[in-house]
């Protein structure tokens, strides 16, 4: 079993940044895939992106592509989101998830992730 917390979310203006880190316990980190994604007040969780095991792979929704980064350092056990050119709509709960796989890949859907974080509040002013 894994531990995830997330932190880094705060409040920003439109067209600033955050970093979002998610560290884990647990067993050894590179066996998981790992991802991101949000809920704003009153809708879904939404996926935002995904790293495979080696981070040689990443996957980003539409709506943050070009302006988020995700990546992770197994040496230390954390992934993160970088996130730039934020914008109102970005604001939600973050959490990051990660599942366990023998494949260097990533995945897009939470059904497919076995461990949560409680995640990180973002929220991007106008």
């Amino acid at each position: 079993q894994v531990q995830l917390v997330e932190s880094g979310g705060g409040l920003v203006q439109a067209g600033g940044s955050l970093r979002l880190s998610c560290a884990a316990s647990g067993r050894t980190f590179s066996i998981y895939s790992m991802g991101w994604f949000r809920q704003a007040p009153g809708k879904e969780r939404e996926f935002v992106a995904a790293i495979s095991r080696s981070g040689s792979s990443t996957y980003y929704a539409d709506s943050v592509k070009g302006r988020f980064t995700i990546s992770r350092d197994n040496a230390k056990n954390t992934v993160y989101l970088e996130m730039n050119s934020l914008k109102p709509e970005d604001t939600g709960v973050y959490q990051c998830a990660a599942r366990v796989t023998g494949r260097d890949t990533w995945y897009r859907t939470s059904d497919e992730y076995h461990y949560w974080g409680q995640g990180t509040q973002v929220t991007v002013s106008s």
